[in-house]
């Protein structure tokens, strides 16, 4: 059974679909004996790093999230998931991050030119290869919606990079926790291939 963790943020109807379409059992929820006892949990969300942290906060979820982690149980950040996972962010300054993964969330420079947010379908490199990415050739679209992007501290976590004015660390891997900025569920064959080698961990 796949856990998806309820903290009132957007887009989780859609990675619940995704997911059901590939055979799974998915639960939304924020109950702790339920989520510990998943064998796999994801962090879906789409909304501004400051609020996510006070709801996950305010529903005791902070503890109950690195708890799953040091399980070992593979874990899936997802967009706002993703960013949730570092130390900060620049869009909630002085807010603690999760900190499970070393690295910050810093905005798209204006001076790059590019429209903020990154809409749209964008191709990933893939510096390391994880294990998200079997079988995903390199050059592959993605669809991303996003303001602020990952800067990982370190680069043998990253798996997955685009350019967009800046080169953005896409998708990261350590141990049981791995994460993506894109959207896999919105992504097409390409990104249910990508949770379909999440389940299949």
């Amino acid at each position: 059974m796949i856990a998806i963790i309820d903290y009132d943020a957007g887009n989780i109807k859609s990675v619940e679909k995704a997911l059901q379409s590939l055979g799974q059992d998915v639960i939304i929820t924020r109950d702790e004996d339920v989520l510990l006892s998943a064998d796999k949990v994801i962090l879906p969300g789409v909304g501004a790093f400051g609020d996510a942290m006070e709801r996950l906060n305010e529903y005791g979820l902070v503890n109950v999230i690195k708890k799953i982690v040091d399980k070992k149980t593979p874990f899936l950040g997802i967009c706002l998931g993703l960013q949730l996972l570092f130390d900060s962010s620049e869009e909630a300054p002085g807010v603690r991050g999760l900190g499970i993964l070393p690295g910050k969330i810093v905005r798209f420079p204006a001076e790059c030119g590019l429209k903020i947010p990154q809409i749209g379908w964008n191709s990933l490199s893939q510096p390391n290869k994880g294990r998200l990415f079997k079988d995903i050739d390199e050059g592959e679209f993605v669809y991303f919606v996003h303001s602020y992007y990952l800067i990982a501290d370190d680069m043998s976590d990253v798996v997955a990079t685009t350019e967009y004015g800046v080169t953005v660390h896409a998708s990261v891997e350590r141990d049981n926790v791995f994460a993506c900025q894109f959207h896999p569920e919105k992504s097409s064959d390409v990104g249910l291939r990508i949770l379909r080698n999440f389940i299949d961990l």
